[in-house]
């Protein structure tokens, strides 16, 4: 009885406590879901004629608009919207304060996770926070579980971690949701780990995917049983799911694994349902898959995912270029509801690096450290050995080389005292031969089994 008193009662009055939307948005998403794709379309079409008749007004997108005659009243469909450039990171730092409406009161700063080697610093409103956060919500109940129900977060972000206040440690103990960091994974840690899964007996698991079936790979050699819990699903998100990984999981904690895809940027982009589709949520986010020229690609052709976020007309999202390549897929799901699907996710990878005394450790370990440097154009750490690890960066001139050795002692605080940490200044980064960018790359051999390094 208690899931239904948290899901309906107590996370309802946190989020209006909040100013949010949630609940409402909510329950429209699980309408509409099941709405035909023509009439999906048309509230598309609907709410991005909202979103760029409010964008006219913010200093940015107004110059914008002007100097290329883009009347948004004028559009008929998110087709319309390859009248205009795409958006990228670059351009948003330069032009942060003008991208805020001029009427947008109570903006939160968000940053990227930075696993795409370039940091973002951006803001976002309560309609827009609402709105993920109901996304999210949707697909979680696709899956039988819910606000409430036992969860254990497998999770390694600072924003996460470093907000552990007694007022957050409150609504988790409430929601019974429990945080586990995923930037440690030593021997130690994974056996707590594993010992606070079989203590809490979640009924879904959420984070990365590599962390998560790096745990469950170690409850497998330790012989400890982890499919006796009443599992019902592990939510994976963040990085790409690798075949092995999902195999690995759904063997040992004997319970499905749910892919999902967005970010703190972009939104909630995709989430699978059990029948296996990977749905847009296409109610709050248009989906545009675009080539190297930024052509608009046909489904079932590999390109850059650019998203439209609906639900940003306080810091607008038109257009945003996530880096990633996906696929788009033209196929109706078994499932019966009428959301376009992805057909592969190509992008987005993270891998894991190794520390001196053999600790096994997520990359955004390291990431962070970067993430918001002033200057910071660029990055990529290249694990040499055990004892090496370079990290190159491409910078401008707002970048201060005296936070070097700053960099260097925090690297090593993770990696070991011994370990040289070697950072060079260099003009560019280019792609790998395949053509992808990596910005984790661990040379080490005693990588974890299934990690993006040996995809």
């Amino acid at each position: 009885m208690y899931t239904p008193l948290a899901s309906n009662l107590l996370f309802p009055l946190h989020e209006r406590l909040k100013g949010h939307t949630t609940v409402a948005a909510r329950r429209r998403l699980e309408k509409t879901q099941w709405w035909a794709p023509e009439q999906i379309a048309a509230l598309q079409a609907e709410r991005l004629r909202a979103l760029l008749t409010a964008a006219a007004q913010v200093p940015y997108w107004r110059d914008l608009f002007t100097q290329l005659r883009f009347d948004p009243r004028a559009v008929a469909g998110v087709q319309d919207l390859q009248a205009l450039p795409l958006l990228d990171k670059a351009t948003i730092r330069a032009h942060s304060d003008a991208m805020k409406h001029p009427q947008a009161r109570g903006l939160a700063r968000f940053n990227t996770g930075g696993s795409s080697g370039e940091p973002l610093i951006f803001f976002i409103g309560n309609e827009r926070v609402s709105h993920d956060v109901a996304a999210k919500w949707r697909a979680t109940r696709w899956w039988g579980v819910d606000i409430g129900d036992p969860e254990i977060v497998v999770w390694g972000s600072p924003i996460e971690l470093g907000s552990q206040d007694r007022i957050r440690a409150l609504r988790d103990g409430l929601l019974r949701t429990e945080l586990l960091p995923a930037f440690e994974m030593s021997e130690t840690k994974l056996d707590s780990f594993v010992a606070a899964i079989r203590r809490r007996r979640p009924k879904m698991l959420f984070g990365y995917p590599s962390a998560i079936s790096h745990i469950a790979r170690h409850a497998e050699q330790r012989g400890q049983r982890m499919d006796d819990l009443g599992l019902k699903v592990a939510f994976v998100t963040s990085e790409r799911l690798y075949d092995e990984q999902r195999a690995a999981i759904e063997r040992v904690f004997g319970c499905r694994v749910a892919n999902g895809y967005g970010g703190r940027d972009a939104g909630f982009i995709a989430h699978q349902c059990p029948s296996g589709g990977m749905h847009l949520t296409a109610e709050d986010i248009v989906v545009e898959i675009v080539d190297r020229e930024g052509r608009v690609l046909p489904p079932g052709q590999a390109g850059e995912i650019v998203i439209t976020h609906l639900a940003t007309q306080d810091f607008p999202f038109i257009r945003y270029r996530t880096g990633d390549v996906a696929v788009l897929d033209d196929r109706t799901c078994a499932c019966g509801r009428g959301l376009p699907m992805l057909k592969e996710i190509q992008g987005r990878t993270t891998d894991f690096v190794v520390a001196a005394d053999g600790t096994v450790m997520h990359g955004l370990a390291l990431i962070y450290i970067l993430r918001d440097l002033p200057g910071l154009q660029q990055f990529k750490i290249i694990q040499e050995s055990l004892l090496q690890t370079r990290i190159l960066l491409v910078t401008d001139s707002a970048f201060v080389a005296s936070c070097v050795p700053d960099i260097i002692h925090k690297a090593q605080a993770r990696l070991g005292a011994r370990v040289e940490i070697v950072v060079e200044q260099v003009a560019e980064i280019p792609p790998e031969k395949s053509g992808k960018y990596r910005y984790v790359v661990s040379k080490v051999e005693n990588m974890p089994q299934g990690s993006p390094t040996h995809a």
